[in-house]
């Protein structure tokens, strides 16, 4: 085959698996669509013909009637900014010293074995239970909030992060180690690039550990916020306002997961 035409040839098969792939992206966001609208549908079929009890469950046409009334009064907008603050800064936070510190006790095998029993410990404790003591140290508010969400992001993302380290294959360490590489050399060029996986992963677990956080705290402390709003819904039973909180905790906290997919697309491209 003349080099032009295999070219060619070539060009129109990777046209047609953009094409296919784009078909396929589009056939699943058709379908996660269509799977989301029934849920709607039927949970406002079931709240109209009172196979649920709407009190506790409320139905969608009210649920985005208290967005709506929320929205337009500017209440909404304060609780919402309060609690995403909150939660992007843990996020971000919590991902950066977690893998500042899985970095570091990699660099040192002794700091590993000391910190190791210590963060299993602390990892297996009930963060709940240490909510009042943060409220004590750091104040009810902003602080305890964010060091509330640390306690749960940082050991995860360590353990992970760490493990991620440890099971690099030993074979690219020594070709390093042949050509005369050191340590930060090992892990600038064969260490940290294969665990971008790992990281990326960590980032996703940690949108849900940073919202469970923040709401933990926030149901502890806050004035404002989401989990505020929930708590407050609850004590007033106007549960429409709980279920309206709930839905925009799941949207926003989507989006953050999109935004997370964006960024293994583009770190993982880059290897």
């Amino acid at each position: 085959m003349p080099h032009k035409a295999r070219e060619k040839w070539l060009l129109e098969l990777h046209l047609q698996h953009q094409v296919r792939r784009r078909s396929y992206r589009r056939q699943v966001l058709t379908v996660q669509l269509s799977i989301l609208f029934l849920l709607f549908a039927l949970w406002e079929a079931a709240g109209r013909l009172r196979w649920i009890d709407v009190l506790l469950f409320s139905y969608p046409t009210k649920v985005f009637g208290q967005i709506w009334k929320d929205a337009c009064s500017g209440e909404l907008w304060v609780h919402l900014g309060m609690t995403v603050g909150e939660t992007v800064t843990g996020f971000v936070l919590g991902t950066l010293f977690g893998t500042l510190l899985a970095v570091l006790i990699w660099w040192s095998p002794f700091l590993s074995k000391v910190l190791d029993p210590y963060m299993v410990v602390f990892n297996s404790m009930p963060k709940v239970a240490l909510g009042p003591i943060f409220i004590v140290m750091f104040g009810a508010g902003f602080n305890a909030i964010v060091v509330t969400t640390l306690s749960i992001t940082v050991i995860i993302t360590t353990l992970v992060v760490y493990n991620s380290f440890n099971e690099v294959d030993p074979q690219f360490i020594k070709l390093i180690r042949s050509f005369g590489g050191g340590k930060k050399d090992i892990f600038r060029k064969v260490v940290l690039p294969a665990s971008y996986p790992a990281i990326v992963s960590t980032l996703k677990v940690n949108v849900g550990m940073a919202w469970v956080g923040v709401i933990v705290g926030e149901f502890l402390v806050a004035k404002n916020g989401l989990g505020y709003q929930i708590i407050y819904g609850f004590q007033v039973f106007n549960f429409t306002l709980v279920m309206s909180s709930l839905l925009i905790i799941a949207v926003v906290a989507a989006l953050m997961y999109q935004g997370v997919a964006y960024i293994e697309k583009k770190l993982l491209s880059s290897r």
